[in-house]
């Protein structure tokens, strides 16, 4: 285990160090290039200058050191490609084995997972539940079962009486006589009004005691 675990941090600091080297080579290529490009541009504003001054010969060689210059960089292109291609080939490489080691990581948790948890374990676990499931059933059945006085009434005999009782009761409601019919409202005649209560007079008593009240609000 320990010499896996060294060996793959030795792999991923190979690698690492691997793409760095070759990132810093491909930026030394890419400032080669920018600078080859700048004397490219150079000799043919050189050939420019002799050609206007009629120095043919002078023209000529700075286009051929200008030819000189851009097999140079066209190099350099080539060489920049086969560095992307061996970082991007590196990169995948190390994808790779990345997820390869994941998924053997993954692989032992299971592994280890299904050893602690064996099958015998599993059906042994099930069957005890079953078992006290079956218990707990059996002492709701025995703490439901009557016991006592209420053992011996015999439910045929009490659905019987029941019987007789809804019996009895509906002839009781058919032998009831019907209900006499609400008093018809007493029609008053049009154009005549019922007669008012006549107001009854005051006793001295009750005089006296409204004069009482009246002197009290005061």
């Amino acid at each position: 285990m320990f010499n896996r675990l060294f060996g793959k941090t030795k792999q991923e600091t190979n690698a690492v160090t691997t793409l760095e080297k070759l990132n810093e080579t491909l930026e030394m290529l890419e400032k080669k290039e920018k600078v080859l490009v700048k004397k490219a541009a150079a000799e043919v504003e050189k050939a420019k200058e002799f050609a206007k001054g009629r120095n043919k010969a002078a023209a000529i060689k700075c286009l051929k050191r200008k030819r000189l210059i851009e097999q140079q960089i066209e190099q350099l292109g080539n060489f920049q490609l086969r560095i992307h291609d061996q970082m991007i080939m590196l990169e995948g490489a190390k994808a790779t084995t990345e997820t390869v080691d994941a998924l053997r990581t993954g692989a032992s948790a299971m592994k280890a997972m299904q050893k602690a948890t064996n099958i015998d374990d599993v059906d042994k676990t099930m069957d005890e539940i079953n078992e006290q499931t079956e218990n707990m059933k059996q002492i709701q059945e025995a703490l439901a079962t009557p016991v006592g006085a209420a053992a011996d009434f015999d439910e045929d005999e009490l659905e019987a009486e029941l019987e007789e009782l809804e019996g009895a009761e509906l002839e009781e409601e058919l032998l009831q006589p019907a209900t006499t019919a609400p008093a018809a409202p007493v029609q008053v005649p049009a154009g005549r009004q019922p007669a008012r209560p006549v107001p009854q007079k005051r006793t001295a008593e009750e005089d006296e005691l409204a004069a009482l009240q009246a002197e009290m609000a005061l």
